[in-house]
């Protein structure tokens, strides 16, 4: 296939580049150049911005795009109409936050989505950035009717992922001692790997499928404690969970996904969607070791990460939490 991508060089569309090149497709990528400039020197690469620079990709032709990196309804809209007569397929990387109600378990493709009270905002915000990405589905599918390729990942994790929110786990029960685990052991938790959404994208552009997929994992459900405790064993670390409740947390105003990344109080169907439609498409995920065990091979001996608590604010939390018991 002929594949056009729209990024490329940060995380999950670097690991679709690697699997789709290694599997013979012949690839274009499309990006500012700014990312890791020196991947893929053997790939076309055509350098531009898609805000204002979309006209560089004018009088080709692709079997398929791929946009990795759409945020804003506008500039996806943008690419989307020009390149409606030169793709067969647009595939759209969307994410499981245009969901209206996390707090249900259970929701398919058809649920209602994230509404913005200003539908022209252009701030990415957390409030703002689910009902966006909804706009960002909505304009590829008028402007490629039938054609529309919405995939939407939960926390996509593993090698090469540049928020560290997985990635601080990884690390911190490397680090072993008494450390802080959120909530309850038994919380259900969604991750995909990277690689294998990388996988199932390509998979999917193969096998011409359109509409919306729920792309996460792993297949086989898992929770917060067997997510440390597979953590806890790759390493063999000697971490000690102390297990603090979701109501303490949200009383010292300790931010879900960046300070306890993977935790959601309060969103509980966020970590439960169905993805029954992406398993009957040929989702498939590897083990979760193997993700932990190559992310730490990744991370090496580097320090502080983006995400997680500071020691010092994991320690006075857990002094703060054995006062009150």
């Amino acid at each position: 296939m002929k594949i056009l991508i729209i990024g490329g060089t940060l995380f999950l569309g670097r690991h679709l580049v690697e699997l789709a090149s290694a599997e013979g497709h012949r690839l274009t990528l499309f990006n500012r150049g700014r990312s890791n400039p020196g991947l893929f020197p053997e790939i076309e690469r055509i350098e531009g911005d898609r805000d204002g620079g979309l006209d560089l990709l004018r009088g080709r032709r692709w079997d398929a795009v791929v946009d990795t990196c759409g945020y804003l309804p506008r500039l996806v809209r943008d690419s989307a109409r020009l390149l409606a007569d030169s793709v067969g397929r647009y595939l759209f990387v969307s994410t499981l936050s245009v969901l209206a109600d996390p707090d249900r378990p259970g929701l398919d493709e058809s649920a209602a989505l994230a509404r913005l009270d200003d539908p022209d905002t252009e701030e990415i915000t957390g409030p703002s950035y689910g009902g966006l990405k909804a706009l960002c589905e909505a304009a590829v599918e008028e402007e490629l009717p039938g054609r529309a390729l919405n995939i939407r990942p939960g926390l996509i994790v593993g090698p090469h992922d540049p928020s560290d929110r997985f990635t601080w786990w990884v690390w911190r029960v490397a680090r072993g001692g008494e450390m802080l685990a959120p909530g309850e052991p038994g919380a259900p938790v969604q991750i995909i790997d990277a690689r294998d959404l990388a996988r199932f994208m390509l998979d999917c552009l193969i096998q011409e499928r359109r509409g919306i997929y729920h792309a996460t994992g792993p297949v086989e459900p898992t929770t917060m404690g067997a997510v440390l405790d597979s953590c806890r064993l790759a390493p063999a670390s000697d971490a000690r969970f102390e297990w603090v409740d979701n109501d303490f947390l949200i009383e010292q105003d300790v931010k879900p996904y960046t300070e306890l990344p993977l935790w959601v109080a309060g969103s509980a169907g966020f970590n439960a969607v169905s993805i029954e439609r992406a398993l009957a498409a040929g989702l498939r995920t590897r083990a979760l070791a193997e993700t932990i065990t190559d992310t730490a091979a990744w991370l090496g001996d580097r320090g502080e990460l983006r995400a997680g608590l500071s020691a010092d604010r994991e320690h006075e939390l857990l002094r703060l939490w054995r006062t009150r018991a």
